[in-house]
């Protein structure tokens, strides 16, 4: 019991320790997407606590840290823009548009969860995987090279430059050489304490979180607790136009969040060895964002960059993500001041360093070793993932790969052809019959020139779609123009019953009660010898 007490007491631990540094990582982040919205950093802040604090109670992955996000913010930028010219000039109706649209979002999200989608997430391959997170490291490294520009947009120079340069440095040394010297300590909140003090007590002239939250418009870091949007109700008009302009963004946004946030959660498996639960984070996501939604936030979900931060930190449980949630809405309410002079160089060479964690470097290594199909998805998902965002690559790489299989399927379709003493001639079908294979299959069969009697067996051949159950009708139809008699053999019990649906004439064509040849074969080796020496394809 003692042992058990100890081991849960330095999770607890961890768990704290690692969720303080997330939640400062967090508010720099959470600001940037917010400006990059259109929005008031408050907005972005109340949603990173309210989607993480959620997210992390109800959620299918304890460890994973959600919160707003830049996949998400670039789209809402057209949508806050457009709902703004919908009213007078500094009604700020695009906010509410985008509250509604948050809500709209977590409903659509729920539905996944409901109706169970989120195991599709299997069926992304593990090239799609690598190209995620390298393009998403690559999204990061670059959201990071904006903060070595000034206020009116221009690189840092000089002596400024070299200071920036020199903590981002330190910052990253201190996270790289502690876990050498202990493994006691978080490197990455030491190493943020250590270059603050250094720039507090230096009385350094750089960037910090307050001069960067002013920088972009914005009036500070204190605010209060999130409150409930009565004005949603009087502001946007619940109409079928409404319907019309929120309901494209709001489909986009839920794809998104939950592509970003499954596929984080996969990571973030396959980091701990232990597996989330996809459609109860399909729910939870939706709930969060339905709550955002109605109380100010701008909408998120998982962030890869804080959980990796997280996992690294040693937080495992969901406690870790609470303390994060909870600690970044203390800064909000009582501690902004001191948050407010944290340097953006140590957050940023924290994000360096989570870049480094990301990125799949052994994707080099493999690269000629694997495929050039799985090679060209790699690069292919990791370069759209930069150039457009994470939903439009991930889907394309999908269908790169579906397209790959197809045809590699389609190429296996074989026919072995031989004469039985009686002279009906015997086609055995190797290989998937479906929409890809359709071509290759019907090219096999010689109608004009084929005997009186044909029989057709489909024991090695899996019909897979209706368009093999279409080709297998044309095939049938085909041999009856000629005059001839034609047999279907071994055809699986699906096709068989959408087969004699199609048409009655098929309980004349297709053999019923016929064996399986293999288990005689296996019965007797020395036919199964001679059975193999006479295939030709």
């Amino acid at each position: 019991m003692t042992e058990f007490i100890r081991k849960r007491t330095a999770n607890a631990k961890n768990d704290i320790l690692s969720g303080i540094t997330v939640a400062l990582a967090l508010v720099p982040e959470a600001v940037a997407f917010a400006f990059v919205a259109g929005v008031d950093p408050l907005v972005g802040l109340y949603a990173a606590f309210m989607i993480g604090l959620i997210t992390s109670i109800f959620g299918g992955r304890p460890g994973m840290i959600s919160g707003a996000t830049g996949a998400l913010a670039v789209v809402m930028v057209s949508l806050v823009a457009e709902g703004n010219a919908m009213g007078a000039d500094g009604e700020n109706l695009g906010l509410y548009y985008l509250f509604v649209t948050v809500v709209l979002m977590g409903v659509i999200q729920m539905l996944a969860g409901v109706f169970k989608l989120g195991k599709f997430v299997r069926l992304i391959p593990h090239p799609v995987m690598m190209g995620f997170v390298n393009g998403l490291a690559i999204v990061i490294f670059l959201s990071q090279l904006g903060m070595f520009k000034d206020a009116n947009g221009d690189w840092f120079t000089g002596n400024s430059l070299w200071v920036m340069v020199g903590l981002v440095t330190l910052t990253m040394g201190i996270m790289f050489g502690l876990p050498k010297l202990t493994k006691k300590l978080p490197e990455a909140l030491i190493a943020i304490l250590v270059v603050s003090a250094i720039v507090i007590f230096g009385n350094l002239d750089v960037a910090t979180v307050g001069s960067f939250i002013r920088d972009g418009g914005g009036e500070g870091l204190k605010g209060s607790l999130p409150q409930f949007q009565t004005d949603i109700f009087s502001k946007v008009p619940f109409n079928l136009e409404t319907i019309k302009f929120i309901f494209p963004y709001a489909l986009i946004l839920a794809a998104i969040g939950l592509i970003e946030s499954l596929m984080t959660l996969n990571l973030v498996d396959e980091l701990t060895e232990t597996r989330g639960n996809t459609n109860k984070e399909c729910l939870a996501q939706g709930g969060a964002n339905i709550v955002t939604g109605f109380f100010g936030g701008m909408g998120g979900c998982a962030m890869i960059g804080q959980s990796l931060i997280n996992i690294k930190g040693g937080g495992r449980g969901r406690l870790s993500g609470i303390v994060a949630a909870l600690m970044l809405l203390v800064f909000i309410l009582f501690a902004s001041g001191l948050i407010e002079q944290v340097p953006i160089a140590a957050l940023v060479g924290v994000m360096f360093m989570v870049v480094i964690g990301t990125f799949a470097w052994s994707s080099f290594r493999i690269l000629n070793k694997i495929p050039l199909s799985d090679v060209i998805v790699l690069v292919a998902v990791s370069a759209l993932t930069v150039i457009f965002d994470l939903a439009i690559a991930v889907i394309a790489g999908v269908i790169i790969s579906a397209l790959v299989f197809s045809w590699e399927n389609a190429k296996r379709i074989r026919a072995r052809k031989r004469m039985k003493e009686d002279g009906t001639k015997v086609y055995e079908i190797w290989g998937p019959l479906f929409f890809g294979s359709i071509i290759a299959f019907n090219e096999k069969f010689d109608v004009k020139n084929d005997p009186q009697n044909v029989e057709v067996d489909f024991v090695e051949s899996r019909v897979s779609d209706h368009s093999a159950i279409e080709a297998i009708f044309n095939l049938v139809n085909k041999y009856e123009a000629e005059g001839k008699s034609i047999k279907l053999k071994h055809l699986s019990e699906d096709c068989k019953i959408l087969l004699y649906k199609s048409s009655p004439k098929f309980r004349e064509v297709i053999v019923e009660a016929i064996d399986d040849p293999r288990y005689h074969l296996a019965e007797n080796p020395e036919a199964f010898t001679k059975g193999l020496s006479e295939y030709k394809f």
